[in-house]
């Protein structure tokens, strides 16, 4: 099953996360999950409430599509999150791939383990 990764020691990789450099693997519509490093997050106001995030991992970039009822559940994951986790449906338009978000994680806690002395010792 392509969601079960087995992450290098040196990266706290969560369970079950899809690097992103094989987001090209898993078919349209495939259910996914993906963790990154939030770089960017656009809230464009044309976009009627969708908000756009754009995640980076050691094998490259995500973009997520969070529509607004989604938004709603997930807001404060959103809104403060440094490293997310995302599960969703793959989609791909004009070469563009995207994870169309069911569910956020704010997993930042995840973080505090690259600064930990005792991490990957």
């Amino acid at each position: 099953m392509l969601n079960h990764y087995a992450p290098p020691m040196d990266w706290p990789r969560p369970p079950a996360a899809l690097p992103h450099g094989r987001l090209d693997e898993p078919p349209e519509g495939a259910r996914v999950t993906v963790a990154g490093l939030v770089t960017v997050r656009q809230r464009p106001g044309t976009a009627k409430g969708v908000i756009f995030l754009t995640l980076e991992d050691e094998t490259g970039v995500a973009n997520v599509v969070v529509w607004a009822k989604v938004y709603e559940r997930f807001r404060r994951a959103v809104i403060g999150g440094r490293l997310l986790r995302v599960t969703g449906r793959l989609q791909r338009e004009a070469g563009v791939v995207h994870v169309v978000a069911e569910r956020i994680e704010d997993i930042s806690d995840l973080l505090d383990r690259l600064v930990d002395p005792e991490f990957g010792a």
